[in-house]
């Protein structure tokens, strides 16, 4: 096992020595071989150096002998592999930076909405319509350990290391009915410039994900609020409601989502990735059309992935799954899916802070511009055009449909009328 450690220690030191080889094996085509022994370095724990480059030999790139569809893929696993080095030496890293942790910290903790902003064509901070709070979400499938991450990330920032947790954990996902109603919570407790929401899980059917996450990004997200959806049986519906006791959500305050944060249990990832059968296909399917689903995103900006219970797996799984998932969603695996163990480490830690300068920086680049009065003076004007106008239709329509009536009315009278006068003979 790994450990809560995010760097390679002694005893996987071998098995990092070939794991771009091993990862390169996935591909169905094996014409090339990695050799994972020469001059790139990696330091690893009490100073050891192991020496690697992956080099190709099966001659050289482009060369006249090779097919075109061999040096695609010749130039696709060198890709794959430089991919495989970076991540192993993004866990490195972390070690040399241990001591920015508490620097790192107090950026976080000083953070303010709209703190961030880039000054892009002109625009000023004014400019644009900064929320009191900035809004993360915690989106993933059950048992990725959204509320565990939460109490992790608080913990980062609590002065009191003995505060009680702060999110439900289920222990038990299989009978545990997991978060069914929307929780806020206030990064650092007590403060309001940021604010991380714990959410109902994930299910197979994408399409139902889709609509529950359409109604947060489109209508906000509110403490307390209870989430159901249409294929809940009304069993579960009762029981859910019966939990709300009453409560009455609505003094809540409705926040917009300004980022979201997808998590992933590095357990079941790496089962999906290792099996071939419908479960996996499904379950890989789900990920990829949730994720891709432009409620997610903002502008070109896609949410950052977490994936937790690293601690239960050794360095080299943990960077197979996050190259696994970068090539699954389209991001890069080295910057925008980090890896957070259970552990309470520094080096965790720092990678906590790293996610969360990611979100907030990406949440403030993302905030919309403000509407000036000018264009609230012609949308009201524009408004109160179509209402006129639709008044006006209705009251001409009103105005036929009595001249109508009445024309009706007088045909009648007319048709059903008898002449006395001509017939007075017949008596």
């Amino acid at each position: 096992m790994g450990g809560g450690r995010l760097t390679p220690s002694e005893e996987e030191i071998g098995k990092i020595s070939s794991s771009a080889d091993e990862f390169s094996q996935s591909s169905s085509v094996q014409s090339t071989t990695l050799l994972g022994d020469a001059n790139l370095k990696m330091k690893v724990d009490q100073g050891t150096v192991v020496n690697r480059e992956n080099v190709f030999v099966s001659g050289e790139l482009g060369s006249d002998k090779t097919s075109p569809a061999s040096r695609d893929y010749e130039v696709d696993q060198r890709r794959k592999s430089a991919v495989f080095m970076q991540v192993l030496q993004s866990y490195d890293q972390l070690s040399t930076r241990i001591g920015s942790l508490r620097e790192a910290k107090n950026r976080i903790s000083s953070y303010t909405p709209g703190a961030w902003i880039e000054n892009i064509g002109a625009m000023k901070l004014n400019a644009y319509d900064v929320p009191k709070t900035t809004s993360l979400i915690l989106v993933g499938p059950k048992g990725s350990g959204k509320s565990s991450l939460i109490n992790k990330i608080s913990k980062v920032f609590e002065d009191d290391k003995f505060a009680s947790e702060r999110a439900q954990v289920t222990y038990n996902s299989s009978v545990g009915d997991g978060t069914y109603f929307l929780q806020e919570y206030m990064i650092p407790r007590g403060s309001n410039s940021f604010c991380l929401y714990d959410t109902r899980s994930l299910v197979d059917n994408a399409s139902d994900n889709v609509k529950m996450i359409r109604q947060w990004i489109t209508y906000g997200v509110r403490h307390g609020e209870l989430v159901i959806r249409k294929s809940d049986s009304s069993s579960l519906r009762n029981r859910m409601k019966c939990k709300a006791r009453k409560d009455d959500c609505e003094a809540s305050e409705r926040r917009m989502v300004n980022f979201v944060i997808f998590v992933l249990n590095g357990l079941e990832v790496l089962k999906f990735m290792e099996g071939d059968g419908d479960a996996e296909q499904q379950y890989t399917q789900m990920i990829r059309a949730t994720f891709s689903s432009p409620y997610l995103s903002f502008k070109d900006d896609k949410p950052v992935v977490v994936v937790t219970h690293g601690d239960m797996l050794s360095i080299n799984d943990r960077a197979r799954i996050r190259i696994y998932l970068g090539e699954l969603l389209g991001i890069p695996p080295a910057k925008q899916i980090f890896d957070i163990p259970e552990s309470c480490e520094p080096e965790n830690e720092l990678v906590i802070v790293d996610m969360l300068r990611y979100c907030l920086e990406h949440a403030d680049r993302n905030l919309p511009r403000k509407i000036s009065a000018k264009t609230k003076i012609i949308g009201l004007a524009s408004e109160s055009s179509t209402h006129l106008l639709t008044i006006i239709m209705i009251l001409i329509l009103l105005t036929l449909l009595k001249i109508l009536q009445n024309h009706t009315c007088h045909a009648s009278k007319s048709d059903s009328g008898v002449d006395w006068h001509s017939v007075r003979h017949i008596w």
